[in-house]
């Protein structure tokens, strides 16, 4: 595949059956063949979108030691700030030019994962920014929900297979800021070349050149969504507990020709993880004579901490 294929949740939540089949045919062949899809009728309205970027903006705005003040010790960077430069790629020792954010899970305080997620960081400053956060983070989640839905049905799966591991789910909301770059990047990207960890990921603002996904010969594919449409890729776990029928494409963040290194890059992935006591062992229906068991028997919480220590967020 040379293209990323673009596909609207709108068949899949329609009444009609054909339709329906459609969605799931369309999204399960391109992540078993390309592990990305852009996504059209998702939950999020324009001005969701809008109210977003401008928060996002005047917060990495901020002073840096203001920013700092919001980076939490001792959390492994869940939730809060976490500043330039901090997070490298597996196997890469500079990091990735990029600061972040993290809004996390908001949980019922008589939930058993009260206790397990840190607080929500709220930002003093700017005092629609953590509302705007939270709201965006729903409707990603929503949306979410549907499109493991229809992968459930995709795997043989019951439709809700995905739902109770998913409500309460560690998943994590990330606003990137790619600063100007400054000076000659040595052997620096601005997110160099990884797999994401967790079940799937929803990410808004690749309307623009730099995201890059590796196909199955190896190629680097720029991956650019249209306005209005989600870009939309299977994470680690899900390739695991599928036995990989479900693909976890590698892709990375370049830097930009020189002639923009003076300009900022927004993104904002949003990373759907289960509950931490999910089991991620292989599905059996995806265990045949021709794909043998690929994966150790693991939870999504051991998963989730030995990753965290690889990518040097956790000591």
């Amino acid at each position: 595949m040379n293209k990323i294929p673009s596909v609207n949740l709108a068949d899949f939540l329609s009444d009609d059956t054909t339709r329906k089949q459609k969605f799931i045919d369309e999204i399960g062949h391109a992540y078993e063949n390309i592990g990305f899809v852009a996504l059209k009728g998702h939950f999020l309205d324009d001005k969701l979108v809008d109210n977003l970027y401008t928060e996002i903006k005047n917060f990495f705005d901020l002073p840096t030691d203001v920013k700092e003040k919001y980076e939490i010790p001792g959390i492994g960077g869940q939730r809060g700030y976490v500043s330039f430069g901090k997070e490298s790629a597996k196997g890469k020792k500079e990091g990735d030019l990029k600061e972040f954010w993290h809004f996390g899970q908001y949980v019922d305080k008589d939930s058993k994962y009260a206790d397990e997620y840190p607080e929500n960081v709220q930002v003093e400053e700017l005092p629609n920014f953590n509302k705007v956060g939270k709201e965006t983070y729903q409707m990603l989640e929503k949306t979410a929900k549907f499109v493991l839905r229809s992968l459930a049905l995709h795997l043989g799966l019951e439709e809700t297979y995905f739902d109770n591991y998913i409500k309460n789910g560690n998943s994590i909301l990330r606003p990137i800021h790619y600063p100007p770059i400054k000076t000659e990047p040595k052997g620096a990207e601005r997110a160099a070349a990884h797999g994401d960890i967790n079940l799937i990921t929803l990410l808004m603002g690749a309307q623009g050149k730099g995201l890059q996904v590796q196909n199955h010969n190896g190629e680097w594919i720029d991956a650019m969504a249209e306005p209005d449409e989600l870009m939309i890729n299977v994470g680690d776990m899900l390739s695991r507990h599928s036995n990989n029928k479900l693909k976890s494409t590698i892709h990375r963040v370049v830097n930009p020709p020189k002639e923009m290194w003076g300009t900022s890059r927004y993104s904002i992935p949003f990373f759907m993880h289960p509950i931490s006591d999910m089991k991620l062992d292989v599905l059996e229906n995806c265990i045949d004579d021709k794909n043998p068991k690929q994966f150790d028997d693991i939870t999504a919480g051991e998963f989730l901490d030995e990753r965290l220590r690889e990518l040097g967020l956790k000591k």
